[in-house]
C-alpha cells in the first residue's frame, strides 16, 4: 500500500508513468488491521497451530447473527431505531446467543463429545 497527500498523488504528472506504484511512500499494514493480508495469514498460521496440537477438526461450525431476532427488535423497537444504527446491542446479543452455544456444544454435549477452542 502507496499513501502520500492526497492532492500529490491526484495532480498529473509530466512523466508518462501510468502506473501508481512509484508514488507515494510505501506503508505496510499491520496484523491486526482485520481483512488485510498479514491478518489473513495470521489466523490462518493459528489455525494451523491448533490444529496442530489438537488435530484436525472434524466439524466446522459457523454462527452468524440475525438483525431481526426478537430480542435486537425488541429493544429497538421502544426508539425506533434500526440494528445499524445500534451495532452495540447487536454485538452483546450475538455474544450472549454465541456464548450460549459454546455451552451447550461444550458442557451440555449436544452433538456429543467435542473438544471446541474457544475465542
Amino acid at each position: 500500500m502507496r499513501v502520500d497527500k492526497y492532492n500529490n498523488l491526484c495532480q498529473p504528472s509530466n512523466e508518462s508513468q501510468t502506473d501508481a506504484s512509484g508514488k507515494g511512500k510505501r506503508f505496510v499494514l499491520p496484523s491486526n488491521f482485520v481483512s488485510g493480508r498479514r491478518f489473513m495469514d495470521q489466523l490462518y498460521f493459528d489455525g494451523m497451530t491448533i490444529c496442530g496440537h489438537v488435530g484436525f477438526p472434524y466439524l466446522f461450525v459457523t454462527f452468524t447473527c440475525n438483525p431481526k431476532w426478537p430480542e435486537i427488535s425488541r429493544i429497538l423497537k421502544t426508539s425506533k431505531l434500526s440494528p445499524p444504527d445500534r451495532p452495540d446491542i447487536v454485538a452483546r446479543i450475538f455474544k450472549i446467543k454465541f456464548d450460549e452455544l459454546l455451552s451447550d456444544l461444550t458442557k451440555k454435549h449436544i452433538l456429543g463429545r467435542v473438544i471446541a477452542c474457544k475465542y
